[in-house]
């Protein structure tokens, strides 16, 4: 399942993922740091959703209130809400 998700408070723009069975098989990450996101992405590969939440969830960058993998974990959760 494709899902589509815009971040708040990040540079990055929209977060698309591609989910089945609580696996994330990849996920497309819009604008922001480009070197880092692709590296997360790479690493979400195959991960299921509840230890990304587990990991990301709460995460800072500087004094933003949030971060793009918070912004993750924050997407993951609506989708699980949604699903």
């Amino acid at each position: 399942m494709i899902y589509e998700y815009t971040p708040k408070g990040t540079c990055s723009k929209q977060f698309i993922f591609d989910i089945s069975d609580d696996i994330i098989n990849s996920v497309e990450i819009k604008g922001g740091c480009p070197g880092n996101l692709k590296g997360i992405s790479r690493i979400l590969r195959g991960m299921k959703i509840s230890e990304v939440i587990e990991d990301f969830d709460g995460v800072l960058c500087g004094n933003k209130g949030t971060s793009c993998p918070d912004q993750i974990a924050q997407a993951l959760k609506k989708y699980q809400l949604h699903e």
